[in-house]
């Protein structure tokens, strides 16, 4: 792996939530080329084992836990895991996230006509609350619970907290109202936390990704035949460089905020996104 900026972790030991995904793999992987011991977190533990395996077949540190960041007790068991094999806490990145289609419409906009109970149509009416639930508790509730757990760690030590929000954070988009509603929170958590813990040396900012291919998204952007949907062109035209981000374009402000260049840098959300969040549409 190519690093776009060299910093120095050795020593320091890092956390990562949702390691097995397409874009926190990388995190993963970039924190470990930088000296860090990486712990990848995630609820399928092939996927965090197999990012481990590769990060150590490279010569760094890592090791891969299952846990659930809704379930307390499950942190704090894979916090002992850590404390144990690694060392406290000194970076965390709150990372888990996603959506779920019982929180997802059909359609951009609601018309009167489809009142009329079409079933292959899901309205803002038939949203499903358990949906919506999930997509909050995961995204919000998750990094909520994780920070308590791993920051306890920093109290005394000083310490990062990198969260994730998303373009959605910015400015809603169509369909997914529970995802974007959960965002939005990450980025205002992301302030509050880094005014609550300002004076314990623990900087809070938070990435917001603009549009990456992933796993997750890849079927609603892309058809069968691997050209793009009708909502990834759309994607696009908002998106001044005129195409999807790489996970690796990521790793460029990741470190810079994990690193004593932004020292003074806290309750910031920064955009990573091509220019999305800066474009009219004019």
């Amino acid at each position: 792996m190519k690093l776009p900026i060299e910093i120095d972790l050795k020593g320091k030991v890092a956390v990562v939530t949702g390691g097995g995904g397409v874009l926190c793999s990388e995190f993963v992987k970039a924190l470990a080329k930088c000296g860090a011991k990486v712990a990848a977190i995630s609820r399928r533990q092939e996927s965090v084992d197999k990012v481990a395996e590769e990060v150590n077949n490279a010569g760094g540190t890592a090791i891969g836990i299952s846990a659930n960041v809704l379930d307390m007790d499950s942190l704090k068991k894979a916090r002992e895991v850590i404390l144990e094999k690694l060392g406290p806490c000194d970076i965390l990145i709150n990372g888990a996230g996603g959506n779920h289609p019982k929180g997802t419409t059909t359609k951009d906009y609601f018309e009167k006509g489809d009142l009329e109970g079409k079933e292959e149509i899901v309205t803002f009416f038939d949203l499903d609350p358990e949906g919506i639930e999930f997509v909050f508790n995961l995204n919000f509730l998750g990094t909520l619970m994780t920070t308590q757990v791993f920051a306890k760690d920093m109290i005394e030590r000083g310490g990062i907290i990198i969260n994730i929000s998303s373009m959605n954070a910015y400015t809603p988009l169509t369909r997914i109202p529970a995802y974007s509603g959960a965002k939005a929170a990450i980025t205002n958590f992301t302030q509050w936390l880094a005014v609550h813990f300002s004076k314990v040396g623990i900087r809070v900012n938070a990435i917001a990704p603009g549009f990456f291919l992933t796993q997750q998204n890849k079927s609603l952007l892309t058809k069968p035949d691997g050209s793009y949907s009708e909502r990834a062109q759309k994607i696009l035209n908002m998106t001044p460089m005129d195409r999807f981000g790489k996970p690796e374009e990521l790793l460029g402000t990741l470190l810079y905020l994990c690193s004593d260049a932004s020292k003074f840098v806290t309750g910031v959300t920064i955009p990573v996104d091509g220019g999305f969040s800066a474009y009219s549409g004019v």
